[in-house]
């Protein structure tokens, strides 16, 4: 091999090494992407991750002085998804029964609620967990549709890592709860 091969083949085995590096020195609980232009997406305080029968739900929390905002909400609905480690999560279009397969909500302190437009494309891959007490870990990516509304054309990426929360919606009205009370 010449040198101008050798020289080639070690460049592109280091640019290989370094390219897995960045991947594997991902943080967990990041959020970046051109949203970054519309609010900061640094500084995550805390990932809440919560599931139930219905739906994943990812939330990124920074504190803001006093406030606590809510960086992102992303939602993912569940329908006809086999959500388990390894599979993976097409976040735009719709589910077999019609709902948007992925939301994003973003929420300031003192400022509205501003739900994102439409998911175009992306995905969700979890690593582990997925159910509630379950650690779990995975990342996402996405683009919003062009046009109009919130995010408009942009982009989001995140990492996430919590043990997730039961969302399920709690007792039926009139089940006992506790203890019976004795006659």
């Amino acid at each position: 091999m010449s040198l101008v091969g050798r020289a080639a083949a070690a460049l592109g085995l280091a640019g290989l090494l370094c390219g897995a590096g960045i991947v594997a020195c991902r943080g967990d609980n990041e959020l970046s992407g051109s949203v970054s232009e519309l609010f900061p997406v640094t500084d995550v305080a805390k990932v809440e991750i919560r599931r139930n029968a219905e739906a994943l739900q990812v939330s990124y929390f920074r504190n803001n002085g006093l406030d606590v905002d809510l960086v992102a909400r992303l939602t993912v609905d569940t329908e006809g998804v086999d959500l388990k480690p390894g599979t993976k999560v097409q976040l735009g279009g719709t589910t077999p029964s019609g709902r948007d397969r992925a939301s994003v909500v973003h929420v300031a302190a003192g400022e509205p609620a501003r739900v994102f437009t439409q998911v175009e494309r992306g995905d969700l891959v979890l690593e582990a967990g997925g159910n509630p007490g379950e650690a779990t870990r995975g990342d996402f990516s996405l683009s919003f549709k062009k046009g109009a509304g919130y995010g408009a054309g942009r982009s989001m990426e995140g990492t996430f890592s919590s043990v997730a929360l039961d969302a399920g919606f709690g007792p039926d009205l009139g089940d006992v709860v506790g203890e019976t009370p004795a006659p």
